[in-house]
């Protein structure tokens, strides 16, 4: 399957607003006998990442990047009951994400693809207060929080979340794993702000959950003020 023909065409019509005839590119895909985990990682996470990069250097406006967000999302609802079902690994993530649809829907994707590995999902969405992130997280003991999507002016929000987690200890075992938003634009921030593991896409995230190199919690002190303040400023300007 030659999706880099296949992207520049289901990205015209996406931006176009055709329903029909992206529904359509999908299902020619899927009589090719395309595994949907492909799809995922191969049509749809460019797809999104391509549209967050127009949307941003301003080359579509707001409807346009909802528009095209909500038409992928209603196809990948349909492609994820394709997914394969792995054996369950007995592992757990909480997936969270920026209150927003464009990161919504690559924590969903993150989420099917995490829940076709085997693990015990649970995808918060956006919008949910630290002290009921911390409250769940509590409770289910989860090995991976990850965090999805952060925009620039919410990252010092992760930042306290990180540090409530180290300094209250109610999860020991748990790592938390960053990805997308700002954390991709601003190098080494995630590691900055006391994070565990990064991975910009999700094909990386499943990777980097399996390295016994990455594997283990980082309880490495974080140094106050270390946190890349005017690197966060020049983005938050560039929006």
């Amino acid at each position: 399957m030659n999706y880099e023909a296949i992207l520049p065409k289901y990205l015209e019509k996406l931006l176009a607003g055709d329903r029909i005839g992206c529904r359509n590119i999908l299902g020619e895909i899927l009589q090719t006998g395309a595994p949907a985990r492909t799809i995922y990682t191969e049509l749809f996470w460019p797809i999104m990442t391509e549209v967050e990069r127009l949307y941003r250097n301003h080359q579509i406006d707001r409807l346009t990047e909802h528009m095209a967000t909500r038409i992928n999302r209603t196809l990948i609802d349909q492609l994820q009951s394709k997914l394969p079902r792995g054996n369950p690994n007995n592992k757990k993530i909480i997936i969270t994400c920026a209150d927003d649809e464009p990161e919504e829907l690559g924590a969903q994707m993150c989420s099917d693809l995490f829940e076709s590995e085997g693990w015990e999902v649970k995808f918060l969405g956006g919008g949910i207060p630290n002290d009921e992130i911390m409250t769940m997280a509590g409770a289910l003991q989860p090995d991976i929080l990850f965090i999805y999507g952060t925009k620039p002016s919410a990252a010092p929000d992760i930042r306290r979340l990180i540090d409530d987690f180290h300094e209250i200890g109610s999860c020991p075992q748990m790592r938390i794993m960053l990805s997308g938003g700002v954390f991709n634009r601003a190098e080494g921030l995630w590691e900055e702000i006391g994070a565990d593991l990064f991975a910009s896409t999700v094909m990386e995230a499943l990777k980097v959950v399996l390295s016994d190199r990455r594997a283990q919690p980082n309880r490495r002190q974080r140094r106050q003020g270390q946190t890349k303040t005017k690197q966060i400023e020049e983005i938050m300007t560039s929006q």
